[in-house]
Formats: C-alpha cells, sequence, structure tokens
C-alpha cells in the first residue's frame, strides 16, 4: 500500500521543519510500506515554499506545489489531493497542532475498510473565545445542515482513493471541504485527540474566513437560509393583515382622527428591511450559481518542484 500526507500550507515557515522531523520520527520510522507528502503553498508571502523546497531535497517522496494567490484551504486540500497517487489520504494542518501519530491510528481504522477516517477533537488547549466560535459553528452545522458533524468536528481526516475521485468529481464552487466528505455517506470512522496550543507562529484563521466558512456550509448543505425568507414573509404577511384589520377596526369606531405618522414610518421601515434582507439571502444563492457557470478552476498552480505526478 501507499499512504499521502497532504498539507496545506499557509505562512508556515516556522513550523514546517519541525513538522517534517516530526513526521519523520513517527511516521516514516516506524511504517514498513510506501509514503509521499504532498505540500500545496497557498499563495503565502513569507518563505514557506523555501522551506518546502528545502525539504523536498532531503526527501524524494515529497513533492511541492506553489498556487499562484491564496485561494483558500479547500483549494488547496483539493489540490493535494488531486496530485497524490496513494491509496489513501490524510489530510494534516502545518500547525503541529493535531498529535502526528493520528495519522497511523486512521490508517489502522482504513485498513479495517472505512473508507473515511476523521480526527474529531475532544478538547481543546486554546483560548475561550476560539473554542466557543468552534463549538457554535459545529452545533450549528448538525442542526440546520449535517447531523452527522462530529460534536467536536474535525480537520484531519483519512481518505480512500475511491472517495478521493468523488470529490474530485463533485467541483463545486464556495463549499466546504469538510461538509461533502460527510455528505458523500462513505463508511466512517472517528479516532479521537485533544487539539493542542499553538506553539510556533500565528493564526491566519480570521474572523472574515470564519463568517465564510459559515456562510458556505449554511448555502451548500443546509435549506435553512432560504426557509427563513420564507419564515419571514408569513410572518411580514400574517403581522400586515393582523395590523390592517386592527387598524380598520379602530377606523370604523371613530378612534383615529389623525393618522399616525410615527406608526406608519415604523413599519415602511420594517418592512424595508425585511426586503433588503430576503433579497441579500437570494443574492447570496444567485451569486454561487453565477460563479460555478463560470468554470473557473478552484486553484491554479503557479510553480512545482519536481515533473508533475
Amino acid at each position: 500500500m501507499k499512504l499521502s500526507i497532504v498539507i496545506p500550507v499557509y505562512y508556515n515557515e516556522d513550523n514546517l521543519i519541525s513538522l517534517y522531523e516530526d513526521i519523520r520520527e513517527k511516521i516514516i520510522g516506524t511504517i514498513d510500506f510506501e509514503y509521499e507528502i504532498v505540500m500545496v503553498d497557498d499563495g503565502s508571502q513569507d518563505k514557506s515554499y523555501e522551506v518546502m523546497q528545502g525539504l523536498q531535497k532531503q526527501d524524494a517522496n515529497i513533492y511541492t506545489y506553489k498556487l499562484s494567490r491564496n485561494f483558500g484551504s479547500h483549494a488547496a486540500i483539493l489540490c493535494g489531493l488531486s496530485k497524490c497517487t496513494g491509496d489513501c489520504a490524510v489530510v494534516k494542518a502545518a500547525d503541529l497542532q493535531e498529535p502526528t501519530e493520528l495519522i497511523l491510528e486512521m490508517v489502522e481504522q482504513w485498513k479495517k475498510g472505512f473508507n473515511v477516517v476523521l480526527a474529531v477533537r475532544e478538547g481543546r488547549e486554546e483560548g475561550k473565545g476560539q473554542t466557543l466560535f468552534a463549538n457554535l459553528y459545529y452545533d450549528m452545522v448538525r442542526k440546520t445542515a449535517l447531523p452527522n458533524m462530529p460534536k467536536g468536528g474535525f480537520d484531519v481526516y483519512l481518505l480512500d482513493r475511491k472517495v478521493i475521485t468523488v470529490l474530485m468529481a463533485l467541483d463545486e464552487k464556495n463549499s466546504a471541504l469538510t461538509g461533502q466528505i460527510l455528505w458523500s455517506g462513505f463508511k466512517t470512522n472517528k479516532v479521537y485527540y485533544t487539539r493542542l496550543e499553538r506553539k510556533v507562529g500565528t493564526s491566519k484563521w480570521t474572523l472574515k474566513k470564519k463568517v465564510r466558512l459559515v456562510t458556505d456550509t449554511l448555502f451548500g448543505f443546509s435549506t435553512l437560509p432560504i426557509k427563513a425568507v420564507s419564515l419571514i414573509g408569513v410572518l411580514s404577511f400574517a403581522g400586515s393583515l393582523i395590523w390592517a384589520a386592527v387598524v380598520l377596526a379602530c377606523k370604523l369606531l371613530g378612534m383615529i382622527e389623525v393618522s399616525g405618522w410615527t406608526t406608519l414610518f415604523i413599519f415602511n421601515l420594517f418592512s424595508f428591511g425585511v426586503t433588503m434582507l430576503t433579497m441579500g439571502i437570494l443574492g447570496e444563492y444567485i451569486w454561487r450559481t453565477f460563479d460555478a457557470s463560470r468554470n473557473r478552476p478552484p486553484y491554479i498552480i503557479e510553480e512545482t518542484g519536481k515533473d508533475d505526478v
């Protein structure tokens, strides 16, 4: 068998040497089968790609790719999966926050016949803000989009070759790769770990990227946004009928002498807000349809360290 380790890289120049040493000690030095490491630089502006090239010179089983700009981790992982040649592939982050020995645990589960093995976080050595966002996000996903999302979520996972083939065929824009994996429905098992505190470098997981992940998940795998629009429409219509009945009754009873300008202004402002919210949600769907119709590639490879695999 052959194992591929796919590593998306983004501003990780200080982590990569330690990461490779960790993989060499805990994985390469213990396995009795073939391996390859596929590193994809997602448009870093530091020296990440130079470090990757240096590691490639040390180990002929390392393959490096540099994207022309930052396309996002989803695209970088897709690139790595499209280039890997293993019977199964493990996607691992470059920040050393997941124990490397998890790879061996996932391989053992794969040997038992599981097509997908998820490394699920059962604890975090991170700040309360990061933990709170993660818990809220995964709780939302389970309730509105993917009921099979693990409670602690996952970023590290193993995919069988047949799963990789399916993901390559999906070719979805503005989507979440973890959602696609769960949606595909392949035979899945889990291993558990505690996410470690980051020791080197700073996270590039910004608020903007977090919001993008939430919207991509909701619009890609849930009917909640469009149901919310329908619910708002129903409530607004019902409210307007009730308000019209109250005003008409008051008018017939002679209780209204002068129309209320303030009430009318507030009602119009509320109606305008509902209309704009509805248009915004529908616009998100229209934009995603338009973006998919352009059929642009999810990533562009600017440079590769070896002949294409």
